[in-house]
């Protein structure tokens, strides 16, 4: 099993972090991981994007030309990498953001209400939070429970007190897309 994740949006929409939790999850489970950031020059505003690849065997690069699955958080980035989705991939599409329909016939696309979702929680922050509940309801690379664990190592001290808030966006979102 090896799969390839591409998560793009602007910065400040948690990107990275969403990123980071999936790859430390993976770890934590015992997978094989790589992680690898990449953003423009403005820390918030700017586009960003990582890629994440979660494999029970060695992975020979971290660089993702097809990735299995995307998650677009804005409008530039389903433009970037929708068409980078290999065939029979998944592109999980923020539709609070996105206002178009998906361009191919060949992958799965799930839109959820993302920014919405976590607006209604309280916090337009937890964005990345419903996209990752909703990553992982649909293609179980990670347990929830080894997200809640993720969440203690990831988030310093002093922002512990958020937990509640993160595991109730991820619940959200994984409740978003069961059919």
């Amino acid at each position: 099993m090896k799969q390839e994740f591409i998560i793009a949006g602007f910065g400040g929409q948690g990107v990275l972090l969403l990123g980071q939790m999936l790859a430390s999850a993976g770890m934590m489970e015992g997978k094989q991981v790589s992680w690898m950031p990449s953003y423009g020059p403005e820390m918030r505003g700017g586009t960003a994007n990582c890629t994440v690849v979660i494999s029970d065997e060695e992975i020979g690069s971290p660089v993702v030309s097809q990735p299995s699955c995307v998650i677009a958080l804005n409008l530039p980035s389903l433009d970037k990498f929708e068409p980078m989705v290999k065939p029979g991939g998944l592109l999980l599409l923020n539709s609070s953001l996105i206002d178009r329909e998906v361009r191919r016939d060949d992958i799965t696309a799930v839109a959820i209400p993302a920014t919405e979702i976590a607006s209604e929680l309280g916090n337009v922050r937890v964005t990345n939070m419903v996209a990752l509940g909703a990553l992982v309801q649909l293609t179980g690379i990670v347990s929830f429970s080894t997200l809640e664990e993720v969440l203690k190592k990831v988030l310093p001290e002093h922002r512990h007190k958020l937990i509640p808030l993160n595991l109730e966006a991820i619940e959200r979102g994984a409740q978003e897309v069961k059919a």
